[in-house]
């Protein structure tokens, strides 16, 4: 039929919007709270271990102030794998995933390194397999073969 359309249309690109998790800044300032609590109960003497308790407690919380001031991303996906990070043109994109949470690698165009991770409530299911079927999945080389002959 020459009025059908073609069956190969060219997909649209991934776009997913990355933003500081509140869940990781929870577990940063639980984490230096539970690290001061562990000074106290070191058995380290007290005129050490109050101060060195409130510096690290003060620490969890001053990681979790930075995590969520840090500004929201825009992340784009073009089909023939070319990427770009909030309209500037990033290179080397690579996602790992471990298990729900998804960390990205990339570098821009000054060639410096750049990092993003979504956690499990930042990025919904269908997102989730957007960004799986949008960047390939690189194989990890194995010595030896996965199963004894």
């Amino acid at each position: 039929m020459p009025n059908s359309p073609s069956s190969s249309n060219p997909s649209a690109p991934c776009r997913l919007e990355w933003q500081p998790s509140r869940l990781l800044a929870i577990v940063l300032v639980v984490l230096g709270v539970l690290s001061g609590l562990s000074v106290v109960a070191s058995g380290m003497p007290m005129v050490f271990s109050i101060p060195l308790a409130l510096l690290v407690a003060g620490e969890g919380v001053r990681l979790a102030r930075r995590e969520l001031r840090r500004p929201q991303r825009t992340i784009v996906i073009a089909t023939d794998g070319r990427a770009t990070l909030d309209g500037k043109e990033v290179g080397g994109l690579r996602v790992q995933w471990r298990g729900p949470w998804a960390f990205a690698q990339f570098r821009d165009a000054q060639g410096r390194r750049g990092r993003l991770a979504w956690w499990p409530e930042m990025l919904p299911p269908c997102d989730r397999r957007e960004l799986r079927l949008a960047v390939p999945v690189i194989q990890a080389a194995h010595s030896r073969p996965p199963m004894a002959s």
